[in-house]
C-alpha cells in the first residue's frame, strides 16, 4: 500500500494495490470513537495509567516499561468492547502472581476516571459553548451526508457501552443519521460484537459481504469486514491534533497490516473519496 495523489484528493489517502471501486456497495457500518467522536479523545491517556498501577511489577521491571506493555496490550484490542481489554489486564494481573479483580470492576473504575476526564466537554456540548463538529473527526458530517446523498444505509458499531454511545451519538446530532441503527457494547459482552452486527447486516438485507463498507480507526472492523469480502476504510486519525491531516503512526500501520483497502486521516476529502470507493 503506498500514498498516492490519486485525482481530486487534497490530503493523504493511500490505497491498496488491490483496490478496485465498488458501485454495489449499499451498506456502511461505521465505528464511533476515533473515527467520527472525539467526545473521548485521550481515552488511552486514561487506560494505560490505571494499568500501570495495576500490575504488579516483575523484578527489575520499570514503571516505562510496564507502560509500554499496557499500550501494546490496549491497543492491539482496540475497537473491541471495553470488557475485552479489562479481561486482558486481569489475565496479565494472574500471571504475574496477583489476584485479578473481576474484569467488569475494571471496567465500571475506567468508565469511572474517563467520565471525570470528558466531563467538561459534554457539559460545554450541552450548554452549546462547544459546536458538535467541534468534537468529531475533520469532515464527519461531510461524509455521512454524501454517502446519504446516494441512498446508502447507515450504521453505528461501536466497543463502547451502548447506553453512553447513543448519549454521545445524541449529542453531536448523529441520531437522524442513523436512526435505529445504533449498537453498543453490553455488560453481558457475549451478546454483542462488530462481527453480530455485520453479520446481521447481510442476514436481514440479504446482501453478500462486498455490499457493505465498513470505517474505522479499530482493527476490529476493518478485520471483521475483510473477513466477508467488504471493503474497508481506515481511519488513523490523529485525535489529539483534530484537522493536522497527518495519519497517527500506530493507528496506521496496525490497520494497513489488518487489510484495509483505503487509509486516510480524516475526511477533508469526503466527496472525492465517497466518489472513489463507489466508482462514481
Amino acid at each position: 500500500m503506498a500514498a498516492t495523489a490519486s485525482s481530486g484528493f487534497t490530503g493523504l489517502v493511500e490505497f491498496a494495490s488491490g483496490f478496485r471501486p465498488r458501485p454495489q456497495i449499499r451498506h456502511v457500518l461505521f465505528d464511533f470513537d476515533g473515527t467520527l467522536s472525539l467526545i473521548r479523545e485521550g481515552w488511552p491517556q486514561v487506560m494505560v495509567p490505571m494499568f500501570t498501577e495495576v500490575l504488579p511489577p516483575l523484578p527489575g521491571e520499570t514503571e516505562e516499561e510496564r507502560r509500554k506493555l499496557a499500550f501494546e496490550d490496549i491497543m492491539r484490542l482496540n475497537g473491541k468492547q471495553t470488557i475485552y481489554q479489562m479481561i486482558q489486564l486481569a489475565d496479565r494481573v494472574r500471571e504475574r502472581g496477583g489476584t485479578p479483580r473481576e474484569p467488569l470492576d475494571y471496567k465500571h473504575e475506567y468508565l469511572r476516571r474517563l467520565n471525570l476526564r470528558i466531563a467538561d466537554r459534554v457539559d460545554r456540548l450541552k450548554a452549546g459553548q462547544l459546536a458538535a463538529d467541534d468534537l468529531m473527526v475533520l469532515g464527519s458530517r461531510q461524509l455521512l451526508k454524501a454517502l446519504q446523498d446516494r441512498g446508502l444505509t447507515l450504521y453505528l458499531a461501536s466497543g463502547t457501552d451502548e447506553v453512553y454511545v447513543k448519549q454521545e451519538a445524541a449529542l453531536l446530532g448523529l441520531n437522524p443519521v442513523f436512526g435505529p441503527h445504533i449498537y453498543g457494547a453490553l455488560d453481558d459482552y457475549k451478546n454483542f460484537s462488530k462481527k453480530m452486527v455485520i453479520d446481521r447486516i447481510l442476514r436481514e438485507n440479504s446482501i453478500p459481504g462486498d455490499a457493505l463498507l465498513a470505517i474505522g480507526d479499530g482493527y476490529v472492523e476493518i478485520q471483521n469486514t475483510k473477513e466477508v469480502g467488504g471493503l474497508a476504510i481506515a481511519v488513523a486519525s490523529d485525535e489529539a491534533n483534530n484537522g493536522s491531516g497527518r495519519f497517527d503512526a500506530w493507528k496506521h500501520d496496525r490497520l494497513k497490516g489488518v487489510g484495509a483497502d483505503v487509509v486516510v486521516p480524516d475526511y477533508r476529502d469526503a466527496e472525492v473519496l465517497v466518489a472513489a470507493v463507489l466508482g462514481s
